[in-house]
């Protein structure tokens, strides 16, 4: 059986990363594959790994990566070898752009969305306390949370406005792997 690939959206300081973080402690099971981004290491924020863009480009003309992206000036990329874990029957959980859900879909199933929320308020304090963006920079990510959330039977919303345990909890109930109708000749 393939493995589910869970895909983590919702906007910048939703606290996606630290959901992440606890599935990663309670579900070894699970391939988290570490983000390529063209943002160098050393600039803050979540764990990834650092590619100069013309590298990643021709990485991604080459496909090496699962799914990739461009938002907020940068390029990302989820490593192709999670490809490899999935076909194993792994389960993956990637935090990607919801721009990428479509793509996913049609490329990858079983597919899970988690989207997670929370109140503008939360997001604006947790991006200021990230200290890596200027305010101009955090406006124009609070306006950006403000898309569609992903809609369909694959989505699960995620509330991590509050309690962040409660989240937790949800969080990793959603993880439950997914089966795929079995299409062998009979």
């Amino acid at each position: 059986m393939r493995g589910t690939l869970h895909l983590v959206v919702g906007p910048s300081g939703v606290g996606k990363d630290s959901l992440i973080d606890a599935a990663r402690a309670a579900r070894p099971d699970l391939a988290f594959p570490t983000r390529i981004i063209t943002r160098p290491a050393d600039a803050g924020g979540e764990a990834h790994d650092f590619m100069p863009l013309a590298e990643f480009e021709r990485r991604e003309d080459a496909g090496g990566f699962l799914l990739s992206w461009r938002a907020h000036g940068l390029a990302y990329g989820i490593p192709a070898e999670a490809g490899a874990a999935l076909a194993s029957g792994r389960g993956v959980v990637v935090n990607v752009s919801r721009g990428v859900i479509a793509a996913a879909r049609a490329a990858h199933a079983p597919l899970r969305v988690l989207a997670i929320t929370a109140p503008a308020e939360a997001l604006a304090r947790r991006l200021a306390a990230r200290g890596r963006e200027t305010e101009t920079q955090i406006a124009a990510r609070l306006a950006r949370a403000d898309l569609a959330a992903p809609a369909g039977p694959d989505v699960r919303a995620i509330d991590n406005g509050g309690d962040l345990d409660s989240a937790r909890a949800v969080f990793l109930a959603a993880l439950a792997p997914l089966a795929l109708p079995d299409r062998s000749p009979a």
